[in-house]
């Protein structure tokens, strides 16, 4: 949990700050106390009016100090939890943001979000709680016992009992909530996951009337949370009782021997009402202590959580070195390539060699989980081969930086992705500058430019999250319109032309053919949306099986011709 808290090094005036106001109030309100024995003692024992009235002046305004003091401490260290918590929130986004999608994969997505919400503000909280209980309970506590046994050492000896039993209390409710803290948040992965399935997958639940399916998962995620919930609960709402217990039996013994000690003249009665007075704050840092202490393992699970984020050493790095090297532009080659998903027993495409020369269109096409997608993917560098290179321009992709190899890419993927906001916006992903005139003539040659002027606002439209008020078809081509605005060396269509009718789906890939001169992939699965590339690659079981022109493989190559068959047999004849 310590390494953290290293995020705390720009506010460590502001901390120091936070600790000489907390330590000045504690010394205020220790000393008040020692006035009121003195009202007692010196002043209503003596009928000494001006003593009584100066030393209750000095009461009021050590009070009033302490109060101005506390509030300015506790403003402070709100201040510095705050500000502790926006910046691992966005060192944690950050870090998130460069992850590879081995690293994604790895957290999920569910936990990540609790990660980045849930779990900081714990931290957050439990570090504001630190800043203003972690320096005045110690002090309170050691203060008030040796003003205590100053006053009455005889009569400190009850302490000998209560104490320990304290102390006894807080270790095993510790012992008791960490490990209930920690599956406390692990329930709360699990819950959030659930939740974000069902209502991404709201459409398919309703349509195979699985709704009940759903409630009863999430009932019993929530079920678990809720349990876990309550032990938590249970356990820590034992503490405030019992120590209630133990203090007001410590203050009957104290006003007990206290009285006997009186009566005997071994003491005076404010003496032993500022002893009373010192015992209650002995118990109150006690319990301050306490309540930092079990708040403790609930934010150390969460700081640990976060820092296996943080500490993450991602594999796709960008190379010390960066290649310098004048690049072909527009060419792409792929010697030897083979890579293996994590944890998956066969490679999902191996010794894959081809080359793609610069203007040309080159088609990727197999039967599913051939490996069409990892080799589109491969290129930007969503992750990197097991063995062999990638290069581009003539430069193996590892010797370049990322943001420099993403900007010779203009990446279309299967799932068409677009964010909250306009289609303007969603153009300027592609690229920020682009003018209107350039976002119109991407939408144009992406045949979206149709629908578009439909809209009351035209590019200005709103589009909702994830392109939810728009068909497959329009989020396909606004994405592919996105891709062309940037205007890059090459071109990755990841099967993006699926939700496209046969018409709009020949006429895009004509005019993409007459308006572009740059290299283009295109993963397909119909044989008429590759049949024209100038070369196509035939994938099997994650092995090049065959690669030429439409007609060179219809004629040769035995799967080409498998693909074409079943294609003619479903009545998508060429």
């Amino acid at each position: 949990m310590l390494n953290i808290f290293k995020y705390l090094k720009p506010y460590k005036w502001l901390v120091l700050v936070v600790i000489c106001l907390t330590l000045t109030s504690t010394l205020f309100e220790l000393y008040i106390p020692t006035l009121m024995a003195n009202i007692i003692d010196i002043g209503i024992v003596n009928s000494d009016i001006p003593y009584i009235l100066k030393t209750g002046i000095g009461m009021l305004i050590l009070s009033l100090l302490a109060i101005v003091v506390t509030m300015t401490s506790v403003y402070f260290s709100n201040r510095v939890a705050t500000a502790f918590g926006r910046d691992i929130r966005r060192y944690l986004f950050i870090k998130v943001e460069s992850f590879s999608v081995e690293s994604l994969e790895k957290f999920g997505t569910a936990s990540l979000i609790t990660r980045t919400t849930n779990d900081i503000k714990q931290v957050q909280d439990v570090l504001g709680m630190i800043l203003g209980m972690a320096t005045r309970a110690p002090l309170m506590l050691i203060g008030g016992i040796i003003l205590a046994v100053s006053r009455d050492s005889k009569l400190s000896l009850i302490f000998f009992v209560s104490l320990p039993l304290l102390v006894l209390l807080i270790g095993v409710i510790m012992k008791i909530a960490g490990p209930l803290f920690t599956t406390l948040q692990k329930r709360t992965d699990q819950l959030n996951l659930i939740i974000r399935e069902s209502l991404i997958g709201t459409k398919v639940t309703r349509a195979f009337n699985q709704v009940s399916f759903e409630k009863k998962r999430f009932n019993i995620a929530n079920e678990n949370f809720c349990d876990t919930g309550i032990k938590v609960n249970q356990t820590m709402a034992l503490q405030i009782p019992i120590m209630q217990l133990i203090m007001n039996f410590t203050s009957v013994a104290i006003v007990w021997f206290g009285a006997l000690r009186i009566d005997q003249g071994m003491t005076q009665v404010g003496n032993m009402m500022a002893f009373l007075q010192y015992a209650l704050m002995i118990f109150m840092a006690l319990v301050l202590l306490s309540i930092a202490l079990i708040s403790i393992p609930r934010a150390q699970a969460s700081a640990k959580r976060i820092s296996e984020v943080l500490q993450v050493d991602d594999t796709i790095k960008d190379p010390k070195d960066k290649s310098d090297k004048e690049c072909q532009k527009g060419l792409l080659q792929f010697e030897n390539v083979t890579y293996r998903y994590q944890g998956a027993e066969k490679a999902a495409i191996e010794n894959i060699s081809f080359t793609v020369n610069p203007g040309q269109t080159t088609a990727i096409i197999g039967s599913t989980g051939s490996g069409k997608s990892t080799i589109i993917q491969l290129i930007p560098r969503f992750f990197d081969p097991d063995e062999g290179r990638i290069l581009v321009g003539g430069i193996d992709i590892r010797d370049m930086a990322q943001e420099k190899l993403r900007e010779k890419i203009g990446y279309v993927p299967q799932k068409a992705s677009l964010i909250s906001g306009t289609i303007e916006e969603n153009m300027r992903i592609g690229k920020k500058d682009a003018t209107e005139e350039e976002i119109e003539e991407a939408l144009t040659i992406s045949q979206a430019i149709d629908f578009v002027k439909e809209k009351d606002n035209g590019i200005y439209t709103q589009i909702n999250h994830s392109g939810s008020n728009l068909s497959g078809g329009q989020r396909q081509r606004l994405a592919i319109a996105r891709a062309l605005v940037r205007m890059p060396e090459v071109y990755l269509f990841d099967d993006s032309f699926s939700a496209l009718d046969y018409k709009t789906d020949a006429k895009l890939r004509r005019t993409l053919k007459e308006s572009l001169d740059a290299t283009m992939v295109i993963v397909g699965q119909r044989v008429s949306s590759v049949k024209d590339a100038d070369q196509i690659i035939v994938l099997d079981e994650g092995k090049v099986v065959g690669i030429g022109t439409h007609d060179y493989l219809e004629k040769t190559n035995s799967v080409y011709q498998e693909i074409i068959e079943s294609q003619n047999t479903e009545g998508e004849a060429l």
